[in-house]
């Protein structure tokens, strides 16, 4: 099989789910998709390497991740002019859980927020986290506890148990 086809199968079975996943991270729609979009190019551009990853899906969502924090850093009045134009905004297309389970995000501390995400949505792993985040094991359980205690009220329950769901 050429690299256009493999490529080509990786992104149409995983670049909607990839875009949810950096919603609900970062909490912007249009920029989820733009850094997503951005992650699929370069992983494109290095896909004899990227494909021999083990998950390559990770990857892709690191570099995903990546971008969104370097445009935080560099556009910051930006991005603040977008949220306001933003929050009158209808989101389309979306499940109204999960649009409120991303404004309840959002409230809670970024590295909090990616590892609530990792863990209960993607379903990955303490140790699979700590590896993509480069974080220590105990500081993901940290962030995964830390997280479940501020969103609880967030979400008007009294405490969130360890149930995974898949986005």
């Amino acid at each position: 099989m050429r690299d256009s086809d493999t490529f080509d199968e990786f992104y149409a079975s995983s670049a909607s789910r990839m875009v949810t996943q950096l919603y609900a991270m970062i909490g912007d729609l249009a920029e989820a998709e733009d850094v997503v979009q951005e992650a699929y190019a370069r992983a494109w551009q290095r896909w004899r390497r990227v494909s021999a990853y083990e998950n390559p899906a990770s990857w892709v969502r690191t570099v995903a991740y990546r971008l969104a924090v370097s445009s935080w850093r560099r556009s910051r009045n930006r991005r603040t002019a977008d949220q306001r134009f933003e929050a009158g905004r209808q989101v389309r297309e979306l499940n109204p859980d999960t649009v409120a389970l991303v404004a309840a995000l959002r409230q809670i501390s970024a590295s909090q927020r990616r590892a609530i995400v990792l863990y209960h949505l993607i379903g990955l792993s303490v140790r699979e986290i700590a590896q993509e985040t480069g974080s220590s094991q105990s500081a993901v359980k940290a962030q995964l506890s830390r997280g479940r205690q501020a969103l609880a009220p967030l979400l008007g329950v009294e405490e969130l148990t360890e149930a995974r769901h898949h986005a």
